[in-house]
């Protein structure tokens, strides 16, 4: 594992990234809420992988160690708040995604402007706060495994999404048996093998319909007999159809791009 930063304050800015940008794993002694208005950032900590787009946000809760990578060209914008007070979410120990309707984006992007007066941002703040108390929880996320035999299990998976592999075959190249590799998919991520699997190849179409990649090269390279199951399975897990998500990260991109004096 690579060495942790430690940066004390988790800043309230916005920023711009390229595709394919990271940002090395670091911690802060501050609690974060991290948001991309455009782009897409797939973000990974010690508890799982999460994406974060312009329809969701990240808590981060303070001291947690986490890295990023971006996708497209991204627009991000993270706000700071004190471990040692009132946090704007109901649960926050743990990091939480959630969604990001219109009147939450349009705080997000306000609180990180650098021209608001210390009054401007205590209100909008406030406003914010009330907000995300009652926002709902949208977990596209992929949780981190314990057992190494998981860990594999899955990193094999994912490696390969295209090719279709059962649990026993899976279980055979990890070196256990089917019976306890389903098991623990169930005690370690709460969900079986196919749902797990269904999870991470939503988690990297979400990033392939980001970078540009057509709907049909998608479904094929994520595994899809056809692209029609795609867009099914697509709709019911990320609440818009690909062809709609591909089109808002483009037309979020486009809108992202700092403006050239």
């Amino acid at each position: 594992m690579s060495q942790i930063r430690h940066e004390p304050i988790a800043p309230t800015v916005t920023r711009f990234h390229g595709g394919g940008e990271t940002i090395d794993r670091h911690r802060h002694d501050d609690h974060q809420l991290i948001y991309v208005s455009s782009g897409v950032l797939a973000i990974t900590t010690e508890h799982g992988s999460w994406i974060a787009s312009n329809d969701r946000a990240l808590w981060i809760p303070a001291n947690t160690w986490h890295q990023h990578r971006f996708y497209g060209q991204s627009r991000f914008h993270t706000l700071g708040f004190p471990a040692h007070g009132r946090t704007p979410l109901l649960d926050a120990e743990r990091p939480t995604v959630i969604a990001v309707d219109t009147l939450v984006r349009e705080l997000l992007i306000a609180l990180t402007s650098t021209t608001l007066t210390q009054t401007e941002t205590r209100h909008i703040e406030s406003v914010l706060r009330d907000r995300l108390r009652r926002v709902t929880a949208q977990p596209v996320a992929l949780p981190a495994a314990r057992d190494q035999r998981l860990a594999d299990a899955c990193r094999l998976v994912e490696e390969d999404l295209h090719r279709p592999c059962t649990l026993a075959q899976l279980a055979g190249r990890v070196h256990t048996s089917e019976r306890t590799l389903s098991r623990l998919y169930r005690d370690e991520f709460g969900m079986t093998f196919p749902q797990w699997r269904t999870r991470a190849r939503i988690f990297s179409a979400m990033v392939m319909l980001a970078e540009g990649a057509t709907v049909t090269d998608t479904a094929h390279a994520c595994g899809w007999a056809t692209t029609s199951a795609f867009v099914q399975t697509f709709a019911q897990s990320a609440g818009s159809t690909p062809g709609s998500y591909r089109a808002g990260m483009a037309g979020m991109a486009g809108m992202g791009k700092p403006q050239q004096e």
